[in-house]
């Protein structure tokens, strides 16, 4: 069977499917998802183990045979568990073949093959009978089918066709029970990442498209560290409400539900957001808790355990809409069998309400599936803005003729009200174009700004009216751009585009620069780091089973992550290790940067971090990356727009912060790929 993966092609500004060998190594793949991260995940391990223990005694305690169910098995570390605390048999089910494989590997390593029998099938495909992939039903039900959502990776059909047809009645389950909370808010910032704000623009306003603001908005979780959104960025207007629980003993509906809790509003405002979590309860006591509440809830944050394959949600509202201090409110959930959605009414509106619970959100105007998230929220940066609209009020001038070159942009808007000739904007993306044409018509510009499907390469002055570029600008964003460097393809563009510019015409960026440091993170090493081995991670058997079970090998790529995300400390200067030169065409030959960074600051170097800062003009400066100064103790803030680079090293280095260890880098920036290989070591003394 042929296997694609998709890859981002810098050069051409597309997501390619690619062909991988039959050698195609998955269980690096493996290695290097989220399964490092639940193997590293101290808290949920050991709650489940307890949890598992229980109900394995409870289940004895009543003189049965404890056959256990393992939905989504994984490495099989939760099957591991349940034989280790004393069950009869286990039939362990994993849908993703080479995971199966791992597991069937890791389960014969630690010497359970005889009690635990990989199932390579979903769950629902499984049979039971004499000549069935289980010999009897279950009475003992684990599951980790859970994501930040809960239940968006299907547990409820899952769960619903396991009680149907897999587990004893009464059964036992770890988890046994989940409960979800939400909170309603008022947070600008959560805001600007649903809906794109007005504009104050040389005297005049830049608005969005009615169409937008009318628009529910994407309907997918937006899934975030909230331990990392400080409680000062948004208002509390009602209580931490229960909105549902699901007991996973009993048998489960995966048909649509709706919840709602009622409470006084605590404080006035505009209800925008929700705020969402869940917990697992491991016992029917609920004695042993998982919980995924975000550092903030916590009397001693430092206490909250740290996940990445859990984390929490927000939820935009359909329409903001005001509340008052003192006011009844109604937050209502809806689900169906993979999602869910909110919704809020005034108490004496819900009273006098008779119509059907809210359908799910979709969105009507486009933006919501043109601009994610992140976009929005950069789209909305007003000191990001003020960047532009500076350089370009710079550049223009009556007579310029001006073309942009990036996905869903505002600056063809710009350039039209700072009174520019004539402004095209190139859109390769049919719905990204209607988008934009939406934004100019809202603003009297369709006219004025004129758009144009077409790649870079096939544009001709016919195209332009005979006219020249006088200024070819970008910001640059490409929605296909997965790694920093990947936005170069504003480079191919230019080079594509230089028999259509004048021979002084200006490029906005001039150019760009690859910056880098080395740092040492609090928490994201994890995802990458050998099971069992590293600082601070205690060793229990169940971990030693686990410690055998993947390879974990240095990759030699970067890997794009959103550091706000992720706290790290700088333990190098930040250095500019590479440059671009837009204002001229890209070289034919690879460009390479050798040189070495001393460690200047003491801690645990896990990798190096990479980002790119463009140079709009000779003053004006805007960055990918870092968005103010490295305190004195290397503490760093990162734009929340988009994602820098992480390399991580096979081995964390202790640095002892006095210059005589440095990172020494090797880079090379291949034109014919748009990337740019990369080698990092440390050197000593």
């Amino acid at each position: 069977m042929k296997t694609f993966c998709g890859r981002a092609n810098p050069t051409t500004g597309a997501l390619d499917w690619v062909e991988e060998s039959e050698e195609y190594d998955y269980h690096q793949e493996i290695a290097r998802s989220c399964y490092a991260d639940m193997l590293h995940d101290h808290d949920r391990n050991e709650k489940y183990y307890q949890g598992i223990r229980a109900a394995v005694a409870r289940v004895k305690a009543r003189g049965e045979k404890v056959v256990v169910l393992d939905i989504g098995t994984g490495t099989g570390l939760l099957s591991m568990m349940a034989v280790t605390a004393g069950a009869d048999f286990c039939y362990a089910v994993e849908v993703f073949k080479p995971m199966a494989e791992a597991a069937q590997c890791i389960v014969e390593k630690n010497g359970f093959s005889e009690k635990i029998k990989i199932i390579n099938k979903h769950s629902t495909d499984v049979t039971v009978g004499t000549d069935g992939d289980m010999q009897m039903k279950a009475n003992v039900l684990i599951t980790e089918l859970f994501d930040t959502e809960l239940i968006g990776e299907g547990a409820l059909p899952s769960y619903e066709h396991a009680h149907q047809n897999l587990v004893q009645e009464g059964c036992e389950a770890v988890p046994h029970r989940a409960t979800i909370y939400a909170q309603l808010v008022e947070s600008e910032l959560l805001w600007s990442w649903s809906q794109l704000q007005p504009v104050e623009l040389e005297g005049a306003c830049v608005v969005p498209p009615p169409a937008v603001g009318l628009c529910a908005g994407a309907h997918s979780v937006c899934d975030i560290q909230m331990s990392q959104v400080s409680p000062n960025s948004f208002t509390p207007l009602g209580p931490l409400c229960t909105m549902f629980s699901v007991d996973f003993s009993k048998p489960v509906s995966s048909a649509f539900q709706t919840h709602s809790s009622r409470f006084v509003a605590q404080s006035s405002g505009r209800a925008q957001v929700v705020l969402s979590w869940w917990d697992l309860d491991m016992d029917p006591s609920g004695s042993i808790v998982c919980s995924m509440a975000p550092s903030w809830t916590y009397t001693e944050p430092k206490m909250a355990p740290w996940r990445d394959h859990w984390m929490q949600s927000v939820y935009f509202l359909p329409v903001e809409s005001s509340v008052t201090k003192g006011e009844e409110l109604s937050l209502t959930v809806c689900h169906d069998d993979y999602s869910l959605w909110y919704s809020l009414q005034l108490h004496s509106q819900q009273d006098s309400q008779t119509e059907a619970p809210p359908s799910r959100p979709c969105c009507t105007c486009q933006a919501h599936l043109v601009w994610t998230r992140p976009r929005f929220g950069e789209l909305n940066d007003r000191q990001r803005t003020e960047s532009y609209v500076s350089a370009l009020r710079s550049v223009l001038t009556e007579d310029s003729v001006c073309l942009s070159v990036s996905d869903g942009s505002l600056l063809p808007v710009f350039a039209h009200v700072l009174g520019a000739k004539k402004v095209y904007g190139l859109e390769i993306s049919r719905m990204s174009k209607k988008v934009v044409e939406q934004v100019l018509e809202a603003n009297s510009a369709k006219g004025s700004v004129e758009l144009l499907e077409i790649r870079p390469e096939q544009l001709t002055s016919n195209d332009l009216g005979g006219e020249q570029i006088s200024v070819l600008m970008g910001e640059p964003y490409f929605s296909t751009s997965l790694l920093p460097w990947h936005s170069l393809f504003f480079w191919y563009c230019r080079t594509a585009l230089a028999a259509l510019l004048k021979p002084n015409a200006t490029i906005l960026p001039r150019s760009a620069s690859l910056h880098m440091m080395a740092v040492e993170f609090k928490d994201l090493w994890r995802i990458r780091a050998p099971c069992g081995t590293c600082e601070g991670f205690d060793v229990s058997p169940m971990d030693e089973m686990v410690q055998r079970s993947l390879d974990f090998r240095e990759s030699r790529e970067a890997e794009p992550h959103p550091l706000w995300e992720y706290p790290c400390r700088s333990l190098t200067q930040s250095s500019v290790v590479m440059t671009f030169d837009f204002t001229q065409c890209i070289p034919q030959q690879p460009v390479n940067s050798r040189g070495s960074l001393p460690l200047i600051r003491a801690g645990r170097c896990h990798g190096v971090v990479l980002w790119m800062e463009y140079q709009l003009t000779d003053t004006v400066t805007v960055s990918a990356g870092l968005i103010g100064p490295i305190t004195e103790q290397g503490e760093c803030q990162w734009s929340r727009h988009r994602k820098q680079g992480v390399y991580f090293l096979h081995s964390p280095w202790e640095s002892l912060g006095d210059g005589r260890a440095a990172v020494s880098y090797n880079l090379t920036f291949e034109p014919s790929l748009g990337d740019i290989k990369m080698d990092f070591n440390i050197e000593s003394e």
